[in-house]
């Protein structure tokens, strides 16, 4: 049915001009002078609209049935949309004034004008372009932006459109189900936090757990790598070789460790054991009370090896 109808509004756009051009050069003597040329400039409109919106649908489609990476085809809908609009709203506009090269000059100067009273917009399209070529992040991407923090639902040419996760409604990194509109200007003037960037997708996390000073930290620490390997270990070490790829890539040297591992904190009246661990993003609270149920059940299962403090001021 799409096919159908952008192939019909070509057909029709050719029509028009063909028509167009047989009105302007064997006229319609009924219709005068001046009839002939309005009844021209109207032809070409038609076939200027329909050509420019048959041809993007065609695009479109072709994007559509082609491009299987859904970040891809948003972006390239955004800049078909864009380029596709100004050609069209030009020719439109130069076919009207009959002048091209005066309308393209009145363009750019209504342009200069309007700078100073759409600052916003158009630094807002500026980020956008931004966006499209550094890509600090696409849809489908977890952002932390100034105060908003969510999933990327959309980009437009002004706004960015993310999916509360957080917020004040809700916690441990799940949705609020509130959509928050960020003006794409932001990304030229504040720091964007990505949690799942191009490239490496993971994250590091951590569980706390605090224990008694009588427990025997060899065995606490050796149940709460034992239960991260079980959950996440085969996951874990596929993805630390992309970690390494990417930091191969810059001068950073860093350890990476393909295990998870342990980092023992003390405090006034009990022991902080931190268990660091990779994980995708969205499936981090998931992971983190599932590790954290079993780690507890196992501790309980051996009281006389793990103890928990009884102090008041925890």
């Amino acid at each position: 049915m799409a096919r159908r109808l952008s192939s019909a509004l070509v057909v029709l756009a050719v029509a028009s001009a063909l028509s167009a051009l047989a009105v302007g050069r064997t006229g319609v003597p009924w219709f005068g002078p001046d009839g002939e040329a309005l009844f021209v400039e109207a032809l070409t409109i038609v076939a200027i609209l329909a050509g420019s919106l048959g041809i993007y649908r065609f695009v479109l489609g072709y994007l559509a049935s082609h491009a299987v990476d859904k970040r891809r085809r948003h972006d390239a809908r955004n800049v078909l949309r864009l380029t596709f609009g100004i050609v069209t709203i030009v020719a439109t506009l130069g076919v009207l004034t009959d002048q091209w090269v005066g309308m393209l000059v009145s363009l750019g100067v209504v342009g200069f004008a309007i700078t100073f009273a759409l600052q916003q917009p158009l630094f807002s399209l500026i980020g956008w372009f931004y966006i499209l070529v550094n890509r600090p992040y696409q849809v489908g991407d977890r952002i932390a932006i100034e105060e908003t923090r969510g999933d990327v639902v959309s980009i437009g040419f002004f706004v960015t459109e993310v999916w509360e996760i957080d917020g004040e409604l809700v916690s441990t990194n799940q949705p609020s189900g509130r959509i928050v509109t960020v003006p794409n200007s932001v990304v030229l003037s504040s720091h964007v936090v990505n949690f799942y960037g191009e490239g490496v997708p993971y994250v590091w996390n951590e569980l706390s757990v605090q224990v008694a000073y009588e427990t025997d930290l060899d065995f606490a620490t050796d149940v709460m790598i034992a239960v991260a390997d079980e959950h996440l270990g085969e996951e874990m070490a596929g993805e630390i070789s992309k970690y390494r790829d990417r930091l191969a890539e810059t001068p950073v040297e860093l350890d990476v460790v393909e295990e998870p591992t342990v980092n023992v904190r003390q405090a006034e009246s009990w022991v902080e054991l931190r268990l660091r661990y990779l994980v995708h993003p969205r499936r981090g609270t998931r992971a983190r009370n599932a590790m954290y149920e079993a780690i507890l059940r196992r501790f309980n299962e051996h009281p006389d090896r793990v103890g928990f403090p009884v102090s008041r001021s925890r």
